[in-house]
């Protein structure tokens, strides 16, 4: 979706490369960043990560704790800032969808998404914050309080309208950066 928009806007020759890898944490990211994103030698990374890290806790005990989360993240991004890579971070989604903050994990993702929005502001990076964005639109848009169906297909896995947000939000900033390069 971010290539077609690029696409639709004049950004021609930008080439855009996945590199997401379903059920990553923050410590797999670390462990395969030179192989997949580094030797690509990217101008701009988008990190996208953090869902699985708080998930995986209660769903399987495999998750990420807190101060792991951090270390990692910040270990990640001064990689690629060693690259002179440009980073735009985004703040995870959601895991449960009701607009009450009575989803297991609610918790949990707002405070590692508030770890990312300090962290941010602290070193100067842009800031994708889909966790305010995914909370406010089910706020206008989940009036029976359910806890999937909306954004979502089970409360994690995105449906094309999640898909469509999350696309949005990402063009919204990346389209800035691109702007002053």
């Amino acid at each position: 979706m971010i290539a077609k928009y690029a696409k639709e806007e004049g950004f021609n020759n930008t080439d855009f490369i996945g590199s997401g890898v379903p059920g990553d944490r923050v410590t797999d990211l670390y462990l395969r960043l030179e192989r997949d994103v580094l030797s690509q030698s990217p101008d701009i990374v988008v990190i996208y990560i953090g869902v699985n890290d708080i998930w995986h806790k209660t769903l399987s005990g495999t998750g990420t704790d807190y101060k792991k989360f951090g270390l990692f993240y910040d270990a990640v991004v001064k990689k690629l800032h060693e690259q002179n890579i440009q980073v735009i971070i985004c703040t995870p989604t959601t895991i449960g969808e009701k607009t009450d903050l009575t989803n297991e994990c609610d918790g949990d993702l707002n405070k590692y998404s508030q770890w990312i929005r300090d962290y941010t502001k602290l070193n100067d990076i842009p800031l994708v914050d889909l966790r305010k964005t995914f909370l406010q639109y089910n706020l206008e848009n989940n009036t029976e309080n359910k806890e999937k169906g909306v954004l979502t297909a089970d409360g994690v896995h995105l449906k094309p309208e999640g898909d469509k947000l999350v696309a949005d939000e990402i063009w919204r900033v990346l389209k800035t950066c691109l702007t002053s390069n």
